[in-house]
């Protein structure tokens, strides 16, 4: 996934209904673990980083519709993130008003991290697709015999040779190329699922 794809829209309209609980339960296993990591990178402890994702999606599921309707609008994922900064700088700068927690010099190192760079942004980019594989691979694993499964992982994501596979799990060098392509094809069709294609 050199490009990663665009979020879905058909799930982006299901978010703006706030009773498709299933449209967020999905969203959240996505683009929850990002959120929370982006805010644990940012120096928030773990209870400050799990607060605010719930605001994180508090204020997506307020302003959602808004986005969508907006025919300027940027990629879904680069607002997210820019919402997660702004509830962060919000909640430090309220800190900074109101100590008793984080240290005043402290309070102003984690402001002076927030402004969002390239860097972070392909950083983000790489963590997204790590993840929305991992969720995918998930998803999908139990949909395969054993062996299939262990042909594609071991060939497709640890990278050892089909040969030596093929001997470990006394199949075929032709069955695990036929294993792997299945899983991929199968992963391919779940990730569409959420993001559709690009």
């Amino acid at each position: 996934m050199s490009n990663p794809p665009s979020t879905r829209d058909s799930l982006l309209a299901r978010l703006g209904r706030p009773s498709d609980e299933r449209a967020w339960q999905e969203f959240m296993e996505i683009y929850g673990p990002l959120v929370y990591r982006l805010a644990r990178r940012r120096g928030f402890q773990h209870a400050d980083a799990d607060d605010l994702c719930q605001e994180v999606f508090q204020a997506t599921a307020k302003s959602i519709e808004r986005w969508r309707q907006r025919p300027d609008r940027g990629s879904f994922r680069a607002w997210l993130f820019q919402i997660a900064r702004n509830v962060m700088i919000n909640t430090l700068r309220h800190r900074q008003r109101h100590p008793g927690g984080v240290g005043g010099s402290e309070i102003k190192r984690l402001l002076d991290q927030q402004p969002a760079d390239d860097q972070e942004s392909r950083l983000l980019a790489v963590e997204y697709e790590r993840h929305l594989f991992q969720w995918a691979a998930e998803a999908v694993k139990k949909e395969f015999r054993q062996a299939t499964w262990q042909a594609f992982w071991q060939t497709g994501v640890e990278g050892r040779k089909s040969s030596d596979v093929a001997k470990e799990l006394d199949i075929s060098v032709g069955a695990v190329y036929i294993a792997r392509s299945r899983v991929m094809a199968r992963l391919r069709a779940k990730i569409e699922e959420v993001e559709g294609k690009q």
